[in-house]
């Protein structure tokens, strides 16, 4: 579990997925929310055209998933009570990036 600054999250979702042939996954929990206990967000890409494709999974079933295809509006949607992920990212806590520890992937995504 980290935190990391925002800059950080932006180089990372920055990776080129497609490219890459890749995807970002990241497990996070919205700090002192019971609702965004275990959320997911990340960038895949769509195979049809192909680009960039971000996206939410935030409750277990599903009826919070959104889908963006800009990092600027993925980050400015409103999906967390009414406030967005930049609003609310002090109390962003990550669990793990691509099912691996956090502070580990992330420095493969930064090149360190």
């Amino acid at each position: 579990m980290c935190r990391i600054p925002f800059e950080n999250f932006e180089k990372m979702m920055a990776f080129d997925v497609v490219t890459h042939n890749a995807c970002i996954e990241v497990n996070f929990r919205v700090d002192a929310s019971l609702e965004y206990e275990h959320c997911w967000l990340g960038k895949t890409f769509d195979r049809s055209s192909p680009k960039a494709v971000y996206w939410y999974g935030l409750v277990p079933d599903g009826s919070q998933a959104y889908d963006s295809d800009s990092f600027r509006e993925f980050v400015s949607m409103p999906v967390f009570d009414g406030k967005s992920l930049k609003e609310i990212w002090d109390s962003i806590t990550i669990l793990s990036i691509d099912g691996c520890d956090a502070d580990w992937r992330l420095a493969q995504y930064l090149g360190a």
